[in-house]
């Protein structure tokens, strides 16, 4: 898993928050395949707005167990481990177009209009709904708001 610890080892270095990435694409890829390890998570959900009960939701797992995989220190499997990583990837971009975390945290929890009055955090549990607050914050960061 070393390639795990040094793309979550920097606080928003390593890990692009570009879907079009080239560059770390293959490690992006064999970083699903491995899993990531419940430690690596911690590291993510530490600089989310989410409580446990959302990040059960958008990895599709029950609170419980979500907790044994942190009492046994798992590794998610592959379509968690890239919701992980998905969800990563727009925590730095929001940020990015934001300028800090306090305003694009606020954002994410607030309903929005250009999602049809839905607060953008409700809807990362899907890879559609991921994308479709990727693109409002690319609006946003294009001034191109709805």
């Amino acid at each position: 898993m070393a390639a795990a610890e040094k793309l979550f080892d920097n606080k928003r270095g390593s890990i692009s928050y570009s879907w079009n990435d080239d560059k770390r694409s293959y490690r992006l890829i064999k970083l699903v395949r491995e899993g990531i390890s419940y430690v690596n998570f911690v590291k993510v959900s530490n600089h989310a707005p989410f409580t446990v009960k959302e990040w059960a939701i958008y990895l599709n797992l029950s609170i419980r167990t979500l907790e044994r995989y942190r009492e046994e220190n798992r590794v998610f499997r592959q379509e968690q481990s890239e919701r992980i990583l998905s969800i990563y990837q727009l925590l730095n971009y929001g940020q990015s177009v934001f300028g800090n975390k306090e305003h694009f945290f606020d954002w994410m929890g607030s309903e929005n209009i250009a999602l049809g009055g839905i607060r953008p955090k409700d809807i990362l549990d899907t890879s559609i709904g991921i994308d479709m607050v990727r693109d409002e914050l690319g609006r946003i960061e294009h001034g191109v708001l709805a």
